[in-house]
């Protein structure tokens, strides 16, 4: 099956992959109602002493859910663009998303995908904007603070949008009690999104892994041999892991996804091996379960 691929405005680099080493602890913070999910993520990691981290959210009361999709760009200067931004009715509900809390000019910077429940509409999914959305009560969720590393948003020339890379931190915070080694990682255009996986933990020796990471991809092919045909699509990971392959001496990533694209269809599944190519950017934290030095 041929990867397929897209045209970017900007020279591509040579560097299809960006990975750090990193440290990913276990965390049980609470978010705070009313305020934006953006200023209620950065408390709750500050107060637990990170500035970088992810989070899984499921069964959410909003506020307030503002969020786009992918659409098409309205000039060269980008290969795809958003949606207008989508404003439900009160009472929409977060049934899963994944965040990575990082930092934009200095402060902190939320990025996230989800699918929701939507008043009168029922299930819809995007890139939820966390400077307009709001939970409506505070709310329990697990996280994993990253320290020695963090995402940082910067110019990208391939693309022509901000991206998040991740970077190496000069201030390491003490591992603590059930710290694991992991991996903080950008894909870039036009790699499958499986194989670079695979390479990544190649690169740093990790034999299993559970793979967490929203991004997006040139439309989706899954294993059942259905198709997103859309060029421009936003992804969730659901379910991702790297697992050592016996007897084949090679280590194999598997992703379960849901995903969206630009005409608003919702399609999930588990993505085909090698037929999945990243759209503008992948962004993943790779937690390491073992290790083969």
């Amino acid at each position: 099956m041929s990867l397929r691929t897209i045209r970017h405005p900007g020279p591509a680099s040579a560097q299809r992959y960006c990975a750090v080493s990193c440290q990913a602890t276990p965390l049980a913070l609470t978010l705070q109602a009313h305020m934006s999910v953006n200023a209620a993520v950065a408390q709750a990691f500050a107060a637990a002493g990170y500035r970088a981290g992810w989070i899984g959210l499921s069964d959410i009361a909003m506020d307030r859910m503002d969020y786009v999709i992918p659409a098409a760009s309205a000039d060269a200067d980008h290969a795809a663009w958003y949606s207008e931004t989508l404003r439900p009715d009160p009472g929409s509900v977060i049934r899963w998303a994944g965040l990575h809390l990082g930092i934009r000019d200095g402060e902190p910077y939320v990025h996230c995908h989800g699918t929701w429940d939507v008043p009168g509409l029922g299930r819809r999914m995007g890139h939820l904007l966390p400077f307009e959305a709001a939970f409506s009560q505070p709310v329990e969720v697990a996280a994993y603070g990253i320290a020695n590393a963090a995402f940082i948003v910067g110019e990208d020339a391939e693309t022509n949008f901000r991206l998040f890379s991740p970077e190496r931190q000069d201030v390491p915070i003490a591992t603590t009690i059930g710290s694991r080694p992991a991996i903080l990682a950008a894909v870039r255009p036009n790699e499958d999104i499986c194989e670079a996986i695979e390479a990544i933990c190649d690169e740093y020796a990790i034999t299993d892994a559970l793979v967490l990471g929203i991004g997006s991809l040139v439309g989706a092919r899954f294993t059942d041999g259905r198709e997103v045909s859309d060029y421009a699509t936003e992804v969730l990971i659901r379910d991702g892991t790297v697992k050592h392959e016996e007897g084949a001496g090679r280590r194999r990533c598997t992703l379960d996804v849901d995903v969206i694209g630009m005409t608003g269809i919702i399609a999930s599944g588990r993505l085909a091996h090698g037929a999945n190519a990243v759209c503008v950017t992948f962004e993943l934290l790779v937690i390491a379960e073992t290790r083969s030095v």
